[in-house]
């Protein structure tokens, strides 16, 4: 008897969840549900993928040693990075946060919660990976990992602090200070095309290009990348080979003047990545 009820409990556990995806794939199909970033997600679905979010996070992030994170010279340049690339979306002490950032959603966090909210290994997970339909980057392809660990430690900071105190680091340390990123590659290096997938997507370029086994928009502002590896030419004049799609790569406009392809502030590695995975493109 036991065993039959669970059964049919087990049935009926089932038909619930298929009638759920059914529902819930034809209210997507009927473009009833907005998109508009005008009109917030219903609390069901914010609280979803609240819990979602966090739960991620927390499981992807066991297991980062975190470094000492007090030492003024990190702290200096953690707060460099925060005013570069933070400040704009997720706002400071005193500071509002850009026009473009005030419509989005979901709204960017203050981050002066943060270290409240969040481990400090959490916090360089986010930092280093970003949070998918959120706008948050990887910053991993962006700042070295000495400067994602110096914002982390800036963040321990940020709660109680003032606008007053941040005005005032503002006024004698340059959001230059954080520096640039670029890894060591040699011209040796033939790059890695597993991580290549992944920059490509970080570097955009499938707004403009169908890319084989990378998902974005069908879109058909640049051509195609199929069989890129088999292609005689880069641009129409450009013999195809490693080297030379690197070279595209990184200075399209040296190598064709009027092509609309720009550079993106490609590295020497992450070129290099990405042309490993386009040549195995057949």
């Amino acid at each position: 008897m036991a065993s039959r009820t669970a059964r049919v409990a087990g049935a009926v556990t089932g038909l619930l969840i298929l009638l759920g995806a059914i529902g819930a794939a034809a209210l997507m199909y009927s473009g009833w549900y907005s998109v508009a970033a005008t009109e917030q997600h219903l609390r069901p679905t914010f609280l979803a993928l609240e819990i979602g979010l966090r739960r991620s996070v927390e499981h992807h992030s066991r297991g980062i040693e975190v470094p000492p994170l007090q030492a003024p010279a990190a702290l200096t340049r953690g707060f460099a990075c925060f005013k570069a690339h933070c400040e704009q979306c997720h706002g400071a002490p005193g500071v509002a946060r850009a026009e473009f950032a005030k419509g989005l959603l979901p709204v960017p966090s203050s981050l002066s919660q943060a270290a409240h909210d969040w481990s400090p290994a959490e916090l360089y997970w986010i930092i280093r990976y970003g949070i998918k339909m959120t706008g948050m980057p990887a910053w991993q392809f962006r700042l070295d990992d000495d400067a994602l660990w110096a914002t982390v430690a800036f963040l321990q900071t940020l709660p109680g602090m003032s606008a007053r105190e941040y005005a005032r680091l503002g006024s004698r340390i340059s959001p230059s200070g954080c520096g640039p990123r670029e890894p060591d590659a040699g011209p040796e290096a033939m790059g890695d095309p597993a991580r290549g997938r992944v920059v490509i997507q970080q570097y955009a370029c499938t707004a403009c290009h169908r890319i084989p086994g990378i998902v974005g928009p069908k879109s058909h502002t640049g051509p195609p990348l199929e069989a890129m590896g088999s292609r005689r030419y880069i641009a129409g004049t450009l013999p195809n080979n490693f080297e030379n799609l690197v070279r595209w790569l990184r200075e399209p406009q040296s190598v064709d003047p009027q092509t609309a392809m720009p550079d993106t502030g490609l590295t020497e590695a992450d070129a290099r990545d990405i042309a490993a995975y386009l040549v195995r493109l057949k």
